[in-house]
């Protein structure tokens, strides 16, 4: 009978790490899986502006009325002006409010295999483990370019570019933003000019997903490379994510932007956006994405809430170098110093799979099999006995 011979699906590298510590029974067990930001208590915690535009938004909602396809226009509006600021393709850019930035991600990749039904989708290795099932479902191919160093742990800047040279108009770059997931590892400025001028020489489609905005070195140098990017390139897509900066993470709140020549053309390829939503969930969820509105376009809350996203930033910031100085301190060594160069909330430790679960077996840590450790995930209490548990390998 139809679904009797289905077979049992493979668990998913991340939340399944979380599962299982959470079912783990050692008082001193750490959670450094799933991204997610925790403060010192251990809890991801509703930021003070979100609650705040909670009231405002329960005192004044008139109707829970569908918004329409392209979700709430206030807020793509407003996630345009923050990711955008003043860059000049502003006045060419559009956006659809999607449930979360994957599914920003699955509706561009929608419309891209309509436009180019043998497009390649070249992804940075590694790159968010999400990124090529969303590409390969959508019908895409993909293809991987050199990016994360294992001995240096940073980016290997010429080897990339090295294998960029083969992309072209039938390809499409996706590049992370800011606080590459799961490396740690950006890109510098200089590496962001380059690739502008790659794609405008070689004509490929800069694909960019901005997940981490202002958890890196701030809200505005965090897309300064995008930014040169997308006043000089005819045509982009982009992702952005109100997961991580406005902690909405069970909100599903995201947005994809698209910018191509004209205004003109921009609108005409949203409409095919429109028409991939409407086939696959029709309507975003509106909660979380009328409180962005309401904050980015209040200043006394856009305040408060900027100073709640420093605040964090600098935490991740200070737990990055604690743990750094712990390992440097009690190794004798500068091998793990990188962490403290990393950006956002992910660092790559260059571990085994078989490290990574004797950390979860023997020590109760929990990270997953690629040696990514959420540095935000972590309480200072518990840096000595991270590092501790490390160099015990």
């Amino acid at each position: 009978m139809i679904l009797e011979n289905l077979k049992e699906a493979p668990k998913d590298p991340i939340l399944s790490v979380s599962a299982t510590c959470r079912l783990d029974e050692n008082p001193n067990k750490v959670d450094l899986g799933i991204g997610v930001y925790r403060d010192e208590r251990g809890i991801t915690p509703v930021m003070e502006a979100i609650k705040l535009a909670e009231a405002k938004l329960l005192q004044e909602q008139s109707t829970k009325a569908y918004v329409g396809l392209a979700g709430n226009e206030a807020f793509n509006t407003s996630m345009i002006e923050l990711m955008l600021g003043d860059s000049r393709s502003k006045e060419r850019a559009v956006g659809v409010q999607t449930p979360g930035a994957s599914g920003a991600l699955r509706m561009l990749a929608d419309v891209i295999k309509s436009s180019a039904p043998d497009a390649t989708v070249w992804l940075s290795d590694l790159s968010y483990a999400n990124h090529a099932p969303i590409m390969w479902t959508a019908g895409l191919k993909v293809r991987y370019y050199p990016y994360f160093d294992t001995t240096t742990k940073l980016v290997q800047t010429d080897a990339m570019m090295d294998s960029l040279k083969e992309a072209g108009t039938n390809d499409v770059v996706l590049l992370h933003g800011c606080c590459h997931n799961p490396t740690g590892a950006d890109l510098s400025f200089e590496a962001w000019k380059t690739i502008t001028d790659m794609a405008i020489q070689q004509g490929f489609l800069p694909f960019i997903d901005i997940a981490y905005q202002g958890f890196g070195d701030g809200m505005e140098e965090d897309v300064k490379g995008f930014r040169y990017l997308a006043d000089r390139v005819e045509s982009y897509v982009l992702t952005g994510s109100c997961s991580k900066n406005f902690g909405l993470y069970r909100e599903r709140t995201g947005i994809a932007v698209v910018a191509a020549k004209t205004i003109e053309q921009s609108n005409r390829i949203k409409t095919r956006i429109l028409e991939a939503a409407r086939s696959t969930y029709t309507m975003p969820p509106d909660h979380g994405a009328e409180l962005v509105n309401i904050i980015l376009n209040n200043p006394l809350l856009k305040s408060n809430w900027l100073n709640e996203v420093e605040t964090m930033r600098l935490r991740v910031e200070g737990l990055r170098s604690k743990l750094a100085s712990a390992l440097r301190d009690k190794s004798g060594t500068s091998h793990y110093d990188f962490i403290a160069q990393h950006k956002g909330m992910f660092s790559v430790l260059g571990l085994s799979v078989e490290d990574a679960h004797i950390l979860r077996e023997k020590q109760s840590i929990y990270l997953v099999d690629s040696g990514r450790i959420n540095i935000a995930g972590m309480q200072e209490s518990q840096i000595d006995y991270i590092a501790e548990s490390l160099l015990s390998l």
